[in-house]
């Protein structure tokens, strides 16, 4: 079973939906650590009660050192609000999956994360909006895209409630992307990423 190390800055439901596909067989991988930038994220919580080893790491060193001694093939960032070091984007070339609360390349890149992206979205008065699970590189929100799937927001009158109907998306096609990837089913062509 592939290795995987999922990275996550607040409550962790994007985790939650991983732990639950690895648990039912729906992804053929494991989650063998779960690493966040804030201490007191709460899918750290998640994960120790999954049985999943839990760190908080903010050095560059260590946390590449950790990967690498828990032998870890995939990186799914769950909702990490960090920038990912150059360093590890060179390590894992299309080996780090990403989800986004748009779809892109509509309110991505920098600046553009967790509410401010709906905030952005209502604001400018989108009638649809959506998920994008991508591949990370050196520019944000920048690589690859693997799957994106949209939704009507047009009756929706706050971020909040555009944030909530969107992350039913994400917690669908995260756990999808995953499985694609631990099955050997996407492939990267001339930046394009494409499912086989």
């Amino acid at each position: 079973m592939l290795k995987m190390a999922v990275f996550v800055s607040g409550g962790g439901t994007n985790l939650q939906s991983l732990i639950d596909a690895t648990q039912n067989g729906s992804i053929n991988g494991e989650i063998v650590l779960v690493v966040s930038n804030r201490k007191n994220a709460y899918g750290l919580e998640r994960a120790r009660n999954a049985s999943i080893k839990a760190e908080t790491i903010k050095d560059q060193d260590l946390l590449i050192q950790r990967l690498q001694e828990e032998n870890v093939e995939l990186i799914v960032l769950a909702g990490y609000l960090a920038i990912i070091p150059e360093k590890l984007v060179q390590l894992y070339p299309n080996r780090i999956l990403n989800i986004h609360p748009s779809l892109i390349p509509a309110f991505c890149g920098p600046g553009f994360y967790g509410i401010h992206v709906h905030e952005a979205v209502l604001k400018r008065g989108a009638k649809v909006s959506g998920a994008t699970v991508h591949f990370v590189n050196e520019e944000v929100d920048g690589g690859p895209i693997v799957i994106q799937e949209a939704v009507d927001i047009a009756d929706l009158e706050t971020a909040e409630d555009i944030q909530q109907r969107v992350l039913k998306i994400e917690h669908r096609i995260l756990p999808k992307a995953v499985q694609l990837f631990c099955d050997g089913k996407i492939t990267v062509e001339k930046g394009r990423a494409k499912i086989i």
